[in-house]
């Protein structure tokens, strides 16, 4: 699988690199189907200027068709996890 994550206006990336490797870790053993070259996740954060607010956006491009998520929080942490729970 490859893996693309980019970061705008994000803080902490240590904490939430463990949890997008975890997370993406889970979904790699439901894809074992596909070839891991045919497989690409994209994710990009970003920061609400006005509002403290965090999305987290998620692109899983497949052979068969593409598989988009979005996950909305007051923390970086609870977007990814509503945005992969959400895919």
């Amino acid at each position: 699988m490859n893996i693309a994550v980019s970061y705008k206006d994000v803080e902490p990336r240590a904490p939430v690199e463990a949890d997008v490797a975890r997370l993406t870790g889970k979904l790699g053993k439901l894809l074992k189907s596909y070839a891991p070259d045919l497989v690409q996740l994209h994710g990009s954060f970003e920061k609400h200027p006005r509002r403290v607010e965090y999305t987290f956006s998620l692109n899983l491009s497949l052979p068969t068709g593409t598989l988009h998520s979005t996950g909305n929080g007051p923390d970086v942490r609870m977007s990814v996890k509503q945005a992969f729970g959400e895919l």
